[in-house]
């Protein structure tokens, strides 16, 4: 009896071991609720949140429309849920679309290519009263080549100034003119002027100062002189240290961005010669005391361009060369 007990639950086993059951695997199917939404009305419900007149209406405020109507979808809750699904939680109506703003990249190599104007604002005689400074510059040689103290800003104002510089050169406007995109730059007034003119207006990005940094430096300039009042008592005193500085900058400042030559001079022409002139001064210096030099002394370079939004600087990989650890 043993023995075919044995017999009986080999014969078990290896039945067992010859057929296995077959074994499923995930992922196992969900299932459906009978309260679920269909497909099919998860579409028709999306498609009533898209509508034009619901699109910019929240789901609560197009569930109680629509039983205004008498028409029943789902809950409100629901609804969230078939936009959240659909990922169109956010903002459902059209969105209106900018082009991308176009960066400014405008290069000179001489004098009267590419000029650069703005407006500041210089304090009156009480607070709330403003004088507005119209001051166009040479972005080459930063000579201002006119300027304008006025009680508002306003563009034909700018555009009548602009003519004015133009005449004044015996008529050799430049190729370019920027500005930043405030109301005046951008008046009717000055770009049929700068049409009729054939000088290419460019501006500056909102909120972006470096579009336009010549006309900043010369500011700051002007704003940290040591005479610059705090004040002015009129118009016609801020139009009179205006001219008195206007003066200064053009033919008495060294600006550093020109080699230390003053703006006339390199709008002019003459600062090869004062360059000349430094050298020789250099020259003798080193003869009569080589000893006193680490090298032969050479005076600042003039400059080869002006640019802003320089394409090569912008386009120039950085590259950080990783330096050894010094043990000390």
């Amino acid at each position: 009896m043993r023995a075919c007990r044995l017999v009986g639950r080999s014969r078990a086993t290896h039945h067992r071991q010859a057929a296995p059951k077959p074994r499923m695997h995930g992922p196992w199917p969900k299932a459906q609720h009978p309260a679920e939404l269909s497909p099919a009305e998860r579409a028709e419900i999306l498609s009533v949140l898209n509508r034009q007149d619901y699109a910019n209406l929240s789901p609560t405020q197009v569930y109680v429309r629509e039983l205004d109507e008498g028409r029943y979808w789902c809950s409100q809750r629901t609804m969230y849920r078939v936009l959240a699904d659909a990922k169109m939680g956010g903002e459902r109506r059209r969105q209106a679309t900018h082009p991308t703003k176009v960066i400014p990249e405008l290069m000179a190599t001489k004098p009267c290519e590419v000029w650069s104007w703005d407006i500041t604002k210089m304090r009156g005689p009480a607070k709330g009263i403003w004088y507005h400074a119209y001051v166009v510059l040479d972005i080459f040689s930063r000579y201002v080549v006119g300027w304008r103290i006025e009680r508002i800003e306003d563009g034909q104002l700018a555009a009548d100034l602009v003519q004015e510089i133009v005449a004044e050169t015996g008529g050799n406007p430049p190729g370019y003119l920027h500005a930043d995109g405030g109301a005046a730059m951008t008046s009717k007034a000055l770009a049929s002027m700068l049409v009729d003119m054939d000088i290419t207006r460019s501006h500056s990005r909102a909120h972006t100062s470096n579009d336009n940094p010549f006309s900043e430096a010369q500011f700051k300039t002007m704003k940290y002189t040591s005479d610059y009042p705090e004040r002015f008592d009129s118009v016609n005193e801020a139009r009179t240290w205006m001219e008195g500085f206007t003066a200064y900058y053009n033919h008495e400042h060294r600006h550093s961005g020109i080699g230390y030559h003053t703006p006339a001079s390199v709008h002019y022409g003459t600062a090869e010669d004062v360059r000349e002139q430094r050298q020789h001064t250099l020259d003798r210096a080193y003869g009569a005391h080589p000893e006193r030099f680490v090298r032969r002394p050479a005076a600042p370079p003039l400059p080869l361009k002006a640019a802003i939004n320089d394409p090569a600087k912008r386009a120039a990989p950085s590259v950080h060369l990783q330096q050894p650890l010094r043990l000390i």
